[in-house]
């Protein structure tokens, strides 16, 4: 995985957006409203988010993001991808943020909360629980991983993912195997949430998201769990 992300380092954000285009929205607007959302159910669990493990951070786009609105005191991004690292690096100066690739950062119960989004579906099948033992080494007793991925049941996901050259050839997660696989990684799941349901020509409607969140048919979900105290 990390040698095709090498290749996308410089160009990530425009072929992201090339295929996000067919929403009406940029990159941006998806990553503010998914830690938007999690930031909301952070709360209502009154979980603290001081130091935010951002896994799978690409070039560095959310962690921004999820320093601000979870209100963090550091938010570490990890990836395979050392030429993202790099460009994450040297984008993003807030000393704050830190970025390493996946090797350089050892699991050490650091981190109270852990977020990743459409990663899972870039890592083969038969590797995907070691990179869920890898964020769950990485959170202290009773912290919180949201796990964001591409809802295969949404035909609108699959044609953006079509128009992106790095997901084309993905290999998506169902919500009850995303489910599944976390379990078997040791986590409690807290719930499942579907979002993203109306492209912005229809954003009139988008205050209504929150009472469809159970429905399985947003362009995403996320999967919040938590590891064991």
């Amino acid at each position: 995985m990390h040698a095709e992300f090498d290749a996308y380092a410089g160009s990530y954000d425009s072929a992201l957006n090339q295929g996000l285009a067919l929403s009406g929205e940029s990159k941006e607007y998806f990553a503010h409203e998914r830690v938007r959302w999690l930031a909301e159910r952070l709360k209502s669990l009154d979980v603290p988010a001081r130091r935010v493990l951002d896994y799978g951070c690409g070039t560095g786009g959310t962690s921004p993001e999820l320093l601000e609105q979870l209100h963090a005191r550091a938010v570490v991004g990890v990836d395979p991808s050392r030429e993202s690292v790099e460009v994450a690096r040297t984008t993003l100066a807030d000393p704050r943020l830190e970025f390493n690739t996946v090797g350089e950062l050892e699991p050490s119960a650091a981190f109270e909360v852990a977020y990743c989004n459409g990663v899972f579906h870039h890592i083969e099948p038969e590797h995907r629980l070691d990179a869920l033992g890898y964020v769950y080494r990485s959170l202290s007793a009773g912290g919180v991983f949201a796990l964001w991925e591409n809802n295969p049941w949404n035909p609108g996901t699959r044609l953006v993912m079509r128009r992106i050259p790095f997901d084309r050839d993905a290999k998506l997660v169902s919500p009850p195997h995303a489910r599944e696989l976390v379990t078997r990684a040791g986590f409690t799941v807290l719930r499942t949430d579907f979002l993203f349901f109306f492209p912005r020509a229809l954003a009139v409607l988008r205050p209504l998201e929150g009472k469809l969140a159970s429905i399985p048919a947003g362009g995403q979900y996320m999967v919040l769990c938590r590891k064991p105290r």
